[in-house]
């Protein structure tokens, strides 16, 4: 993907396809999902470093910058850390990128294509296990008590297992 034309003080916000950004979180990248709770509560990217703060929220009169985000993201992450930040599509995530490099951070890129794209590309996901249960009837034995399924590929829910 590359630069995309977004400056922030002097950096560039870099844009990496899904591909990249999974290589990269697989090599210990936190990833920043900067959609709604609710949005992520539906699912998300399956990272063993994942932190959910929203950059905006859903108002009565429609979507609001989180006036909070730099300080939530600055009381989860280190200015130093390694940050692969992702939204539903790829919009919220440069606005974001371009936020957290203004402020200082040194090694953050945008995930073009954002969770969408993830879901595309047909790569592991969180999903809560009672939005799976919704959508296919799932056999799991009896006694079993989990709140969250992984989905190493979105296309077993079709075949009526847990994963």
């Amino acid at each position: 993907m590359g630069s995309i034309g977004i400056k922030s003080s002097g950096s560039e916000v870099v844009t990496i396809d899904v591909h990249a950004a999974k290589g990269l979180i697989q090599t210990g990248h936190v990833y920043l999902d900067v959609r709604t709770v609710e949005e992520f509560q539906k699912g998300h990217v399956d990272a063993e470093k994942i932190i959910n703060i929203p950059y905006m929220f859903n108002t009565p009169e429609g979507r609001v910058k989180n006036p909070e985000f730099l300080k939530e993201v600055l009381s989860a992450c280190k200015k130093e850390d390694r940050i692969i930040v992702g939204c539903q599509s790829g919009v919220r995530s440069v606005y974001a990128t371009s936020d957290l490099l203004t402020e200082g951070f040194k090694d953050v890129r945008n995930m073009g294509g954002g969770y969408l794209d993830w879901v595309k590309n047909q790569f592991p996901l969180k999903i809560p296990l009672n939005l799976v249960k919704d959508e296919v009837p799932l056999k799991a034995p009896l006694g079993l008590v989990i709140d969250e399924v992984t989905v190493k590929e979105p296309l077993d829910l079709l075949k009526n297992e847990l994963p």
